[in-house]
């Protein structure tokens, strides 16, 4: 992606994988170079970032509304802001677990943590 493009828009408001197979996920990243929405790291599935390795788009960004980072699954490292197309994040009013009516009610102890 060159410093004039704008990323494309994010394929929706949730998880892609996640919606498809009726899983849950803690935070949604997006991918910078094709705008698909995956769940983070943290999440049981860690979509976004099998999709960084599948697909070879390494750079994401958070999908969580107030959060503005970038970050270089291949490098390990944060990433150089781009220009994104809009909307920024999923809508603030859509809850995070989500989506709703998906989440155990034991979700804390199904997070992945570093």
């Amino acid at each position: 992606m060159t410093d004039r493009q704008t990323a494309p828009p994010p394929s929706g408001t949730g998880c892609v994988e996640c919606l498809e197979g009726g899983g849950w996920w803690w935070h949604l990243r997006r991918c910078v170079e094709c705008g698909h929405v995956g769940c983070c790291d943290s999440s049981p599935e860690q979509h976004a970032s099998r999709h960084a390795r599948d697909t070879g788009h390494a750079v994401a960004t958070s999908f969580e509304p107030g959060e503005d980072w970038f970050w270089d699954y291949e490098a390990g490292a944060s990433a150089r802001r781009v220009p994104l197309s809009p909307p920024f994040s999923r809508p603030e009013d859509q809850p995070a677990p989500g989506p709703e009516g998906k989440v155990p009610p034991d979700w804390k102890s199904l997070l992945h943590r570093a």
